[in-house]
């Protein structure tokens, strides 16, 4: 994934809003809340790319699998086509939302272990 142009542009307010964030979350709940934030965040993006290709559900439901299979093996190829895009685009975000929820997650826990329980 290499950024371009506008992901250079947009990346110095993001960080900004994402420090933001964390410093109201620290303010908050401290840095307990900001490992639940980062736990949260990392479940959403993670939940988010395994329904790419398909909701993901229980053993219960395999009548709902086939009924995906046999709705992409319909699809045109256009419609393919429009899929693998929507899927290729969605790729920068999700690994972002990944890599703050990492740090999150760490500095989050890893710090409360450190000052709390150290």
């Amino acid at each position: 994934m290499r950024m371009t142009k506008i992901d250079w542009l947009l990346l110095p307010p993001l960080v900004g809003v994402i420090g933001f964030v964390v410093f109201a979350v620290f303010q908050t709940v401290g840095f307990l809340g900001l490992g639940v934030l980062g736990l949260m965040l990392g479940g959403a993006a993670l939940r988010i790319d395994l329904e790419q290709d398909g909701t993901v559900g229980s053993a219960a439901t395999p009548e709902l699998y086939a009924r995906q299979i046999q709705a992409r093996e319909r699809m045109s190829r256009s419609e393919k086509a429009s899929r693998r895009a929507e899927a290729a685009a969605m790729q920068k975000p999700l690994f972002l939302a990944k890599v703050v929820s990492a740090g999150l997650v760490i500095l989050g826990f890893g710090f409360f272990a450190l000052f709390q329980l150290g």
